[in-house]
């Protein structure tokens, strides 16, 4: 019987993964996945936590999400890589490129999963197409997923996670009591530890427990929630299969080493996270009106503002000056903790109205950034840097992960 298949495909260890393979293109001789490895921030900035980390550093029981002081602890030896996040981002994309060689419906979840859809498909044949895709990623790239295939994203997800790595797995309907059931509850999308903990209070240990509880209690003491996680303890998932939508913004912040206290320091650093938005903005082909800026303060408040402007634009140094006129009317001289910047109110047009407002300099800095841009995407993302940064400790690039550029990277379905 033929009906719509849906795929969950993950990348596993997606960063230490991504970054193995690149460093394999660049000649670099070392593999961090045979190592005592992980990708985690600066061990002394406020970013120093494990991000991902290679099968050996598991065995010394290094977990996702602790400090890097932590898992040092755990293994003196340890090899810690930073982040590289336009290697990973570019790597995500290619992915989704290949995946659209088999079928045009692909889903972005997170930058290292999503959903593929087949209609009017065997089940015999989806797990022989799964291994096809799963064998053919491995040796193209270099990594290996796990793909979960059912008929519906949850199922399909909660199959791709159930043994790793490298592998397939089905959970279709039929096969819901005894795949999915038998595990902890805490396994089930969308039960965290709070909710786990709660759970287990009342005697509910694993998927199938949850699944034999009485609803309405369940619906009395949960809410929503729980009547969420209930109808997902059967298998039931009426979320709509979006595909691949066009982003509608770009953004890009960063924690700060320190608390910034002056100006020029400040319009340093959102030059440095604007560099890197307006490349993403280059790169998706598209111009923006709206500019905004957010920033944290060193007692953890946020303010933030956004601009429209009169004309549409990819410019760098538009971009940058708008967002310094932003930050310079609304920021109190109060530390700062984070920095944010974004563009919105995307137009993606093939070409663009020339406005009266902008000066004859503006045609001259557009050609520069698309040269820029080519430079960097041959050489590297630092081969070519602004003066200012020169001989200084500010990172010529700055910027963390563009989850504003994956869809559905929420924790819903």
């Amino acid at each position: 019987m033929s009906t719509n298949i849906i795929m969950h495909i993950d990348v596993n260890s997606a960063f230490l993964s991504w970054q193995a393979t690149h460093e394999k293109q660049i000649g670099i001789e070392r593999d961090i996945r045979e190592v005592p490895s992980v990708i985690g921030g600066n061990e002394k900035s406020r970013h120093g936590i494990v991000l991902a980390k290679s099968v050996p550093a598991k065995k010394y029981k290094i977990q996702t999400g602790e400090s890097l002081f932590e898992a040092r602890q755990k293994c003196p030896n340890l090899l810690v890589v930073p982040p590289d996040y336009n290697i990973y981002t570019k790597a995500s994309k290619k992915l989704r490129e290949f995946l659209k060689t088999f079928t045009p419906d692909v889903e972005p979840f997170s930058i290292d999963e999503c959903f593929i859809r087949f209609t009017d498909m065997s089940r015999e044949k989806a797990i022989k197409m799964s291994h096809h895709i799963r064998t053919k990623i491995h040796e193209m790239f270099g990594y290996t997923v796990n793909i979960g295939i059912s008929e519906n994203k949850l199922l399909a997800k909660m199959a791709g996670d159930f043994e790793k790595p490298n592998k397939c797995h089905t959970c279709f309907p039929n096969e819901i009591k005894d795949k999915m059931w038998p595990l902890p509850v805490g396994d089930l999308f969308m039960v965290g530890r709070k909710t786990n903990q709660k759970l287990e209070k009342i005697g509910i240990h694993t998927i199938g427990d949850l699944a034999n509880y009485d609803y309405n209690a369940l619906s009395a003491l949960l809410k929503s929630h729980g009547r969420l996680i209930y109808n997902y303890s059967w298998g039931k998932d009426n979320s709509e299969f979006k595909g691949e939508e066009q982003i509608k913004s770009v953004g890009n912040s960063s924690t700060l080493k320190f608390d910034v206290t002056d100006k020029e320091t400040a319009h340093t650093i959102l030059l440095s996270l604007i560099e890197v938005t307006a490349w993403r903005l280059r790169e998706a082909k598209a111009y923006c009106t709206v500019v905004s800026i957010g920033i944290k303060y060193s007692d953890f408040s946020y303010l933030s503002r956004q601009r429209k402007l009169s004309f549409t634009t990819d410019c760098t140094n538009t971009i940058y000056e708008n967002i310094c006129n932003l930050f310079d009317n609304i920021w109190d001289g109060n530390p700062i903790r984070q920095l944010g910047v974004g563009v919105s109110d995307l137009d993606f047009s093939t070409s663009r109205q020339i406005s009266i407002f902008e000066d004859n300099e503006t045609k001259k800095n557009e050609d520069l950034d698309k040269t820029i841009d080519k430079i960097r995407y041959k050489y590297g993302d630092t081969s070519i840097i602004r003066g200012m940064f020169a001989n200084t400790d500010f990172q010529p690039l700055l910027g963390g992960y563009p989850s504003d550029e994956y869809i559905g990277m929420s924790s819903n379905l």
